[in-house]
């Protein structure tokens, strides 16, 4: 979505970086580019003109002169502004004191007010939330339908008393709702309400009349984010007829510019509380403003990933997977394909990359990434036997083409897959050995090698005389060394095998050179 404005701002950022100072004529030529950028990206005049103008401001302040590093201090500045355009903090649900609580969805016919509702209720669901749905869309052919599809799909219940298609009073049906939900312990209601191609005063009216008979806790406008200029005239004219209290975004997953993300909250005052990403149910999730400052100007948005990654993976399969590598167990096609299906789990590939810091630089990279080759990897691996996924290494020529007949690929797919995990299993052994590395856990470095240990746990020196030595001592049990005194040691205690004095043998009578 942000794509175009985010590869603006990327490349304004980088003509700064070479330089120790910011003049007057620098942060002007920054800001005009900006400005552009966010004219492109169809954000509304009012608010681009807001915007450089708090950017431009704060540039020439003591912040941006004085900072070791000003073309950092400039980024942190468009980030900051960017995030109080988007709403500053992330705005939750407010949760009636006495359930239900009741939640409306207004807004244009195909923005995706159905598809969302079953979106927002599974997200609630996820939450511990016992939510139902409301069928009160019934002006549209077939809604009702699609809103008892949506439900079961996402496992909530649906209320939906009126056949629809023309038939049927859709504020009868939000009033009755609110007993129905009472009855059946669900502590929040979800109303679907009917849209318009187009703004007109029946459809205001009838929004209005099913706020005022269920006096909802949230109204939530809808809007899709491809349509540009006009998601501020819908809004506006939202605002003034039926009133909302938050924006949530839909198919921010398409190729607009996403102008209207910057612009709805900025022009209404009401901040963007959820945002729609995919056709899936799972491509839902609460918005937040410092995240999405973050992906736009390329910085990533970890802390979106690590939550997806949480939701996804199992702590108690997780903590076996890591104590299997860290104790240099083998590693089997049988766990990747238990870890590959996992991170499909947690959506499309790309758009995990994405998350990572710097990827908008890669772009051309990622969009060359396709997630059937995940899917064609995983149809090898269960063609093969539960003796082949553990043991590779026994995947003869004849197994090779037996599993690319199965899996529908060539024998060479085959091939290759078994080279790469037979390198990765390798990869982590060394990981799991310490690489060699001294200090590291199953490290084999030079120290560990230079000194092992006795049974007692003492060291025994890499030299052969000073081990022998050692040896004896332990032997004697006093865990002293001999000591050396001369060319021959202290002769008077115990030495080594092989080096025993003749019986009779007085030292004392032993006449060195230089004694009389």
């Amino acid at each position: 979505m942000f794509e175009t404005l985010s590869d603006r701002l990327t490349s304004v950022f980088s003509s700064l970086r070479s330089k120790g100072r910011l003049s007057d004529a620098d942060i002007d030529a920054t800001t005009r580019e900006i400005r552009i950028a966010l004219l492109e990206a169809d954000v509304a005049l009012p608010v681009v003109k807001a915007f450089v103008a708090q950017v431009k401001e704060r540039a020439r302040g003591a912040e941006v002169s004085q900072a070791l590093n000003p073309a950092q201090q400039v980024v942190k500045i468009v980030n900051d502004e960017l995030i109080e355009i988007l709403g500053g903090e992330t705005r939750r649900l407010r949760f009636a004191k006495t359930p239900p609580t009741v939640i409306m969805l207004a807004g244009l016919q195909g923005a995706g007010k159905t598809t969302l509702a079953g979106k927002l209720a599974k997200w609630l669901r996820e939450q511990g939330h016992a939510p139902m749905l409301v069928a009160a869309d019934l002006q549209r052919p077939n809604a009702v339908q699609q809103l008892q599809v949506v439900g079961e799909r996402a496992q909530v219940a649906v209320y939906a008393p009126e056949p629809g298609n023309g038939v049927g009073d859709p504020i009868g049906v939000a009033r009755t709702s609110i007993d129905e939900a009472k009855r059946l312990n669900h502590d929040i209601v979800v109303i679907d309400t009917a849209g318009r191609l187009g703004i007109d005063q029946e459809m205001m009216k009838q929004a209005a009349d099913i706020r005022d008979a269920v006096q909802p806790d949230e109204v939530l406008f809808v809007v899709d984010a491809m349509i540009g200029q006009d998601a501020v005239t819908t809004a506006q004219a939202f605002m003034e007829g039926v009133g909302f209290d938050g924006v949530v975004l839909t198919k921010l997953d398409g190729d607009a510019r996403g102008g209207a993300a910057l612009s709805v909250r900025h022009i209404t005052g009401r901040p963007i509380m959820f945002a729609s990403t995919g056709e899936k149910l799972e491509d839902f999730d609460a918005f937040h403003p410092d995240r999405m400052a973050s992906r736009i100007l390329d910085m990533g948005d970890i802390l979106t990933l690590i939550e997806q990654a949480q939701k996804t993976f199992d702590e108690e399969q997780a903590a076996k997977m890591a104590g299997k590598l860290t104790s240099g167990e083998s590693f089997t096609l049988e766990d990747f394909l238990e870890q590959m299906m996992m991170v499909q789990k947690m959506g499309p590939i790309k758009n995990l990359l994405g998350m990572m810091p710097g990827m908008g630089q890669m772009r051309d990279q990622l969009n060359a990434i396709d997630d059937r080759d995940l899917d064609r990897i995983a149809a090898i691996i269960r063609s093969m036997t539960p003796a082949e996924r553990q043991d590779p290494k026994i995947i003869n020529g004849s197994r090779r083409a037996r599993i690319a007949a199965g899996s529908g690929v060539t024998v060479s797919a085959v091939s290759n897959l078994v080279t790469r995990f037979f390198e990765a299993q390798k990869m982590m052994k060394r990981m799991a050995g310490g690489m060699g590395i001294p200090g590291m856990p199953g490290g084999r470095g030079k120290a560990a090698k230079a000194q092992k240990k006795n049974k007692k746990g003492r060291r025994v020196s890499g030299d052969p005389r000073k081990a022998a030595l050692e040896k004896t001592a332990s032997a004697d049990g006093s865990g002293q060394q001999p000591k050396q005194g001369g060319m021959l040691g202290n002769l008077h205690g115990k030495l080594p095998p092989g080096m025993e004095l003749p019986p009779g043998f007085d030292p004392s009578k032993l006449k060195l050179p230089g004694q009389k």
